[in-house]
């Protein structure tokens, strides 16, 4: 009888086993079973696109070809890196990115190895696919830069994400990319650019190679990019400078748009996209000329003689002096109970001589003059109406990295020196100088302001995202200058380029409208009261800055310009050419803009 029962009660057994395993755990194998075959993969979006305002494409992308690695599906990782690196090209500085990658990932997920295969790497990889188990050569968009080194500032570059970006993230957003913003508008509009991740299941082998697509959730591409850029004024601003350093950016004075940021020299955003050789690298950082370095809202200069137009506004509006008051100008001013004197850039030749009034120091740029007007308006009130005119603090651009500038006031000084304000500080900032510092961002605001008569406009990159048009943005306030100051001080500025003892006079030539401009000169290295500036004693790189500020057509403006050349000594030889260039530039484009004949 028990040989009986031991048969049944096997087979009792087995039967309650199959049951647990078919029925009662079914749904626990199963998920467990389409989980070693079916794999969930992101679906990386496509970044949004990046126009310039006539529809020419500035930011694209475009097909590439990496080497990937899913650990989990390799038996042996460093076996199969040796075995790829006999199969194409793989440099050390590669892997040790791989192994950081590694630390970033998700199970199951692609880590890169190798950017940019070429066709033959591709064809390599391909052949030897079979003894190469976890590795996969996968098609993704790369950010590609058509107009090169043109936009490299303003627009920025994307790159891949390291370590630090990836702690700061939603990863989950980032699911199928490697990269993100760096700088620029890429980094700025990061968000609205990304897009937003899809999702897939695929079927795979044993060996982790898909077999087919079970389901997808497509991406969402990122949103397009409008701006307010002209490309052709980039590229003329761009080449004026030549070999030389320096910034300009040119504001549309209607609606604060943008239409050239330049900041010489440059560089190719490509080389960042994918990851930059260390040789490549290292020439463009420790380059004397910082070619990654973004004047245009980075760089803080003594805006020289630049401000005097907006000085002399203010000491009209404050009753400070009249279009009447004049001054004698002998090359030299003295303040009472200093006795060292302030002199004039026209020092050498006696000054500007006698009967100098406001209109004459802003055409033939009279120091003297302005270190009187200074000294009477004072430091506060300088201080204060400046902030109006976007000097001091930073405009609020969309840009990552503005830099706000410097117009100190006795709380500045106090805070960032610990000392007390004294007259000689207004005397140095009375002619753009001392602890003064403007962007070439900041002046170009300032000369749009003054060209729009005080409408205080932020200026803006983007025009329109998606098609949609952004709000043209209305004047935020309007400087308080009576209407017969603007105009005399327009008519000054006028002059600076018209008049045959304008500092700007030498751009007049060949003009069919007329154009309102201002030139600055700033001191790089301090020269001594009794000396006289001599360029040939010393090292380039000493020389004095050379500024321009200038809006057109003068009478009905529609272009506004702040430009530095670094080192070019002279405003009007150096700086006032280039703009020149962009604002014909911008003309001969606008053919309906009103020219005023000479």
């Amino acid at each position: 009888m028990s040989q009986q029962l031991v048969p049944l009660l096997l087979t009792a057994v087995l039967i309650t086993r199959y049951f647990d395993l078919q029925i009662s755990r079914y749904e626990n194998f199963a998920t467990q079973s389409n989980n070693n075959r079916v794999l969930v993969r992101p679906v990386a979006p496509s970044r949004g696109l990046i126009y310039d305002r006539s529809g020419k494409l500035i930011a694209d992308n475009r097909p590439s070809y990496n080497l990937t690695i899913v650990p989990e599906r390799s038996p042996d990782v460093e076996k199969l890196l040796t075995d790829l690196g006999d199969v194409i090209s793989i440099s050390e500085r590669d892997i040790q990115r791989f192994r950081k990658r590694l630390k970033q990932r998700r199970p199951f997920e692609k880590t890169n190895l190798r950017f940019n295969l070429s066709e033959e790497e591709r064809a390599a990889l391909a052949v030897n696919g079979h003894r190469l188990v976890g590795a996969e050569t996968s098609a993704r968009l790369k950010r590609f830069y058509p107009e090169g080194e043109l936009f490299a500032h303003v627009v920025g570059y994307v790159g891949r994400i390291n370590e630090r970006e990836s702690q700061t993230i939603e990863a989950v957003k980032y699911r199928g990319t490697d990269s993100i913003g760096k700088i620029g508008l890429e980094k700025f509009y990061e968000q609205q650019l990304l897009g937003t991740v899809g999702s897939e299941q695929v079927e795979t082998n044993a060996l982790g190679r898909v077999m087919r697509l079970l389901d997808k959730t497509g991406a969402q591409s990122g949103d397009n990019l409008t701006l307010h850029l002209d490309s052709n004024l980039q590229r003329v601003g761009l080449d004026s400078f030549k070999d030389q350093r320096g910034a300009l950016v040119a504001i549309e004075v209607e609606t604060g748009g943008i239409l050239a940021m330049v900041s010489a020299p440059t560089y190719d955003p490509n080389l960042f996209v994918t990851g930059i050789s260390q040789k490549n690298y290292d020439s463009l950082l420790y380059s004397k000329d910082r070619p990654l370095f973004d004047r245009a809202v980075r760089g803080q200069y003594p805006p020289g003689s630049t401000i005097k137009p907006m000085f002399g506004l203010i000491a009209l509006q404050e009753k400070v002096v009249t279009p009447n008051y004049k001054i004698k100008d002998n090359g030299y001013f003295y303040f009472k109970g200093i006795e060292r004197p302030w002199r004039d850039h026209n020092f050498a030749r006696g000054g500007h001589g006698d009967g100098v009034d406001l209109s004459k120091a802003i055409i033939e740029s009279c120091d003297v003059y302005f270190y009187d007007l200074g000294v009477k308006t004072g430091i506060d009130r300088l201080s204060e109406y400046s902030a109006y005119f976007g000097l001091g603090s930073p405009t609020g651009i969309d840009v990552p990295g503005e830099r706000p500038g410097i117009m100190p006031d006795r709380a500045w000084k106090k805070g960032a020196r610990g000392q007390s304000w004294f007259n000689g500080d207004t005397i140095n900032v009375s002619i753009g100088q001392g602890f003064m510092l403007a962007t070439p961002l900041q002046l170009a605001v300032m000369s749009a302001r003054i060209a729009s008569r005080g409408e205080v406009r932020t200026p803006q990159l983007v025009k329109a995202i998606n098609g949609q048009e952004q709000p043209i943005l209305q004047p935020e306030q309007t400087i308080n200058i009576s209407d017969r100051h603007w105009d005399y001080v327009h008519k000054a500025m006028q002059d600076v380029v018209h008049s045959n003892r304008g500092t700007a006079r030498s751009i007049s030539q060949g003009l069919n409208y007329k154009i309102a401009g201002k030139t600055g000169t700033a001191q790089v290295i301090s020269i001594n009261a009794e000396e006289e500036y001599d360029s040939s004693k010393l090292d380039k790189r000493q020389w004095d800055h050379a500024l321009f500020v200038a809006f057109a057509p003068a009478d009905d403006p529609k272009i506004a310009i702040g430009l530095i050349v670094e080192n070019g000594e002279h405003g009007g030889s150096a700086a006032a050419p280039i703009a020149r260039a962009v604002i014909d530039a911008y003309m001969q484009s606008n053919p309906s803009t009103t020219l005023v004949n000479r």
